[in-house]
């Protein structure tokens, strides 16, 4: 078993069947998610369309994966994802494209995206799950994204779009501007929307991961 461990992110679209321009409305998003977070050094292989509504990619930065699943969850909206994700080895070389690859790490994060699918884990709805070799660990992170996936299932459109604003120019005043709207507007969708929820999910499962792949 190689000593790296890996995290791979399948994702898929949820109720694609109702969109004709999905597959070029995904690819064009990806692009330039892809070259966002290669930038940031969040994904070490650009995100792969391996089926009409899936995609995946690889990183060996474990920390990195909650930010990286809250920024496609932003950035692809109107559409909506469900997103496994599976750490463990990797065979062979890491290389593009990232569906060519294969091992533990890819295996996993098949059960985790068919959990979500199944609702496996809880009686209540996920879009978020992760399955490793240590089962504290994904007790405890599946709990804690299906109390944040809870929240994320009840963010309205407008809460996105003002969520998606303020990451891009994260003061109230210049969020209004953009969206012609007022601060206190601003402040309302931000508050209404979950995001201080949804930034200190990013912070705590940041820390349990590192604490426990370290």
């Amino acid at each position: 078993m190689a000593s790296t461990i890996y995290a791979v992110l399948i994702a898929d679209v949820m109720e694609s069947r109702g969109r004709a321009d999905l597959r070029s409305l995904l690819g064009k998003k990806l692009v330039a998610i892809s070259r966002r977070h290669l930038h940031r050094k969040l994904i070490q292989l650009p995100y792969s369309v391996t089926a009409g509504d899936e995609f995946q990619t690889i990183t060996r930065d474990l920390p990195s994966i909650p930010a990286v699943i809250e920024d496609l969850r932003v950035a692809l909206r109107p559409l909506s994802l469900r997103i496994g994700v599976g750490l463990g080895g990797v065979d062979g070389r890491i290389r593009p494209p990232v569906n060519h690859l294969g091992g533990e790490a890819f295996q996993c994060a098949r059960q985790a995206i068919e959990s979500v699918k199944t609702g496996k884990f809880f009686k209540f709805v996920m879009l978020t799950a992760f399955v490793s070799r240590c089962e504290h660990f994904d007790k405890t992170i599946n709990l804690i994204y299906g109390l944040h996936d809870t929240l994320a299932l009840n963010i309205t459109e407008r809460q996105w779009e003002t969520i998606r604003e303020f990451r891009e120019t994260p003061t109230l005043e210049q969020t209004a501007k953009r969206l012609k709207l007022d601060n206190s507007t601003v402040s309302r969708n931000l508050k209404r929307g979950y995001y201080w929820q949804l930034q200190e999910t990013v912070k705590a499962t940041e820390s349990l991961i590192k604490c426990t792949f370290s």
